[in-house]
């Protein structure tokens, strides 16, 4: 876009307008999906175990995304010399799932059926949450794209198998992952302190193909170790919860577990797996806007997701 285009055209600064992602088109219509990323809101938080408020996530993220919404020229970044997200890169918000209140099945259906239809469209599938068992409908909705590996960022294993019935709460997605044929195997980074999954559960994940480190453990393997352990030519499905970053940056979640991440340790991650895998399906969960006043969680969680769709077309443009 030229600096004319600027003058002659709306200002359009971030606080004006309806907050869809990074201001992108709506498209309510998901049978009509025309773009290379659709964003998905998934405001479901049936599923925890302590604090609610996640269901607010999907719009705190997309009000905090208006602050990096550059319009159509992209947005630049000096360290890379490059242009990320310019005109080429196609993204439509299409809404939220809808929700039936205390009815998880239904809700995590018509999760699937928004992820369905993404897909269907041939875009990039971003669902932001909501608990984590909202990934349990996203994965479904993979069971015809062929073998997939997940990439987890959380403090937290989410390797419960059965709890009092509950099969399908934000303590099983990667359990309920793991079941999958055609999910091949998790890279867990970030998982730590005391967790909600027990010691069984450690080994029954790692019996099932996941590969497990810590923060400290991904600061001493460095960004290249930890890259070098995801298995070449994957195809990865990204999860994100934002408690896999410290508290002190990220306060905005319903349970918090310090000694988390900082941002350019995830970055450079992202940026890696990015570069070396083709990326299909992304989800940012448990961003819970109301135990933040200062709403630091939901812009870095519009920052970290609007990156990283920088990074992959990026590098989807130099193959």
């Amino acid at each position: 876009m030229s600096s004319h285009a600027y003058e002659t055209g709306r200002l359009n600064l971030p606080f004006v307008g309806i907050s869809t992602f990074g201001k992108r088109p709506y498209q309510a219509d998901w049978s009509r999906i025309e773009a290379d990323v659709a964003v998905m809101g998934a405001p479901f938080d049936f599923g925890t175990q302590f604090r609610a408020g996640a269901r607010f996530g999907p719009r705190a993220v997309r009000e905090a995304s208006t602050l990096f919404s550059f319009g159509h020229a992209g947005a630049y970044d000096h360290e890379d010399d490059c242009t990320y997200l310019g005109s080429d890169v196609r993204i439509v918000d299409i809404g939220d799932a809808d929700i039936v209140h205390t009815d998880t099945e239904t809700s995590h259906a018509n999760i699937e059926a928004g992820v369905r239809a993404i897909l269907k469209a041939g875009a990039l599938p971003v669902v932001i949450g909501g608990d984590h068992s909202v990934n349990i409908p996203c994965i479904r909705a993979f069971d015809d794209q062929g073998p997939i590996h997940i990439l987890q960022i959380d403090a937290h294993l989410d390797f419960v198998d059965v709890r009092h019935g509950v099969r399908h709460g934000h303590g099983n997605p990667m359990r309920r992952a793991a079941e999958k044929d055609y999910v091949t195997g998790i890279t867990a980074l970030g998982i730590r302190n005391v967790s909600s999954t027990t010691q069984e559960g450690y080994e029954a994940a790692r019996a099932m193909g996941d590969d497990i480190l810590s923060v400290r453990q991904v600061r001493k393997l460095g960004c290249d170790g930890v890259l070098a352990r995801i298995p070449n030519g994957a195809r990865l499905y990204v999860t994100i919860d934002i408690d896999g970053f410290c508290p002190s940056i990220a306060p905005g979640t319903g349970t918090p577990s310090h000694g988390g991440f900082l941002y350019y340790e995830v970055l450079e991650i992202l940026q890696g797996v990015a570069r070396d895998h083709e990326i299909v399906g992304i989800d940012l969960v448990e961003v819970a806007p109301d135990y933040d006043p200062s709403q630091s969680t939901a812009i870095l969680a519009a920052q970290v997701l609007l990156n990283f769709l920088g990074f992959i077309f990026h590098a989807r443009s130099q193959r």
